[in-house]
């Protein structure tokens, strides 16, 4: 029994998608995640009343990233941990894009060309807020790989969170004097220049792996030829909402932190052999249903599965991992204070549920005494 439509989808179009493609491990095992969630299949944990006796057995989720079942709890630790790392400054929502020529080169070489989008994006954010014509000091700043678009098409992008203050070399606070981040123009150019002279360098190294659509592009003439065209063709960087209220800025990320390509709540309806779901129109603004088969649901749903490992959310300047805390405490003393503080660190999940959506496990279904306590566990094991 499917307990969700993605879920559904799955189950009917897996063995069609299958048969006609070759999955990654790593494909494979966010599949078998997705299909097996809350089924029993990763174990049940069970709980007894010690009132009335009445046994409970809940199915274990798979905690896979790409589940869309699975995301709730952790989009909510992820925001209340970043909450303490706020500052009393603005935020500014930046996103990076690369031209669709790249995109089968980069999918091809996924680990390394993701990571170099992030590299990039960072290093022009840090260069350009550092310039005293701009802000003249370090910002903190999250930034999100996203790999898809409304339609579930195949386009990686970076959303960064960037704080509109930070420190400069001599250890003091300077804050925005505008609602002014940067100039888009220098912000486009930089990013394209950086990207472009890595790649150039990953292609003199041999680290680049070309699929058969490129080719050709192994031949250096050719390879040049498509160089000057990049350099060429318009890129896309943009600064969006401006957030005044910081604690916005957070909940805002928040729903791309920990996001997944399509959610339950777009499917608007599931056959055995097509899916119709809801997807933004960027040319009208409107909503528009797309429909379909499950295996080319499948298809794309899989091309946005990060490779083993890779962290698709990284951060730099003052929140920087190595010298984070080290960078808060002395912007937080400068300002005289913290104006957000976690709440859920340090809490079992029984109370992070109970604080976050006000759900009592321990609340007995019968007869509805505070009393149910966790006995034991079953392991399932996979076929």
């Amino acid at each position: 029994m499917c307990s969700s439509k993605i879920q559904q989808v799955f189950s009917n179009g897996w063995d069609g998608y299958c048969r006609h493609f070759q999955p990654s491990e790593q494909q494979e095992k966010a599949a078998y995640c997705i299909m097996n969630c809350k089924s029993g299949a990763f174990g049940y944990n069970i709980s007894r009343c010690g009132e009335c006796g009445c046994l409970e057995f809940h199915a274990n989720s798979c905690r896979n990233r790409n589940c869309p079942n699975c995301q709730a709890v952790l989009k909510e630790l992820w925001i209340d941990r970043r909450r303490s790392e706020l500052i009393d400054a603005d935020y500014f929502h930046v996103v990076f894009t690369i031209p669709a020529q790249l995109r089968p080169l980069v999918y091809a070489n996924q680990k390394l060309l993701y990571a170099l989008l992030h590299r990039c994006s960072a290093e022009t954010l840090l260069e350009l807020c550092e310039n005293k014509k701009y802000l003249g000091a370090t910002p903190g700043i999250i930034q999100v790989l996203h790999t898809w678009g409304q339609e579930l098409n195949y386009h990686p992008h970076i959303h960064c969170i960037v704080s509109g203050g930070g420190l400069t070399k001599t250890k003091d606070l300077k804050l925005c004097s505008s609602r002014f981040l940067v100039r888009i123009e220098p912000l486009v150019k930089k990013f394209r220049g950086k990207f472009l002279f890595y790649l150039q360098q990953y292609y003199g190294e041999n680290k680049l792996h070309f699929p058969e659509s490129c080719r050709k592009l192994r031949n250096r003439y050719d390879w040049n030829e498509f160089m000057d065209r990049l350099y060429s063709t318009g890129w896309n960087a943009e600064i969006r909402e401006t957030f005044h209220g910081n604690g916005n800025a957070l909940e805002y990320l928040g729903r791309y932190a920990n996001r997944i390509a399509v959610t339950n709540t777009r499917i608007v309806h599931v056959s055995e052999t097509e899916v119709s779901f809801k997807a933004k129109d960027y040319k009208t603004g409107r909503q528009k249903v797309v429909t379909v088969s499950c295996v080319e649901f499948i298809r794309r749903f899989m091309m946005h599965v990060l490779p083993c490992g890779f962290q698709k959310i990284r951060y730099y300047g003052f929140l920087n991992n190595r010298w984070k805390s080290k960078n808060l405490a002395i912007i937080f003393r400068i300002q005289g204070h913290r104006r957000f503080r976690s709440v859920l660190s340090g809490l079992s999940m029984d109370k992070v549920l109970l604080t976050v959506w006000n759900y009592d496990i321990h609340k007995c279904p019968e007869c509805g005494c505070s009393s149910m306590r966790h006995c034991g566990r079953t392991y399932a094991m996979r076929n």
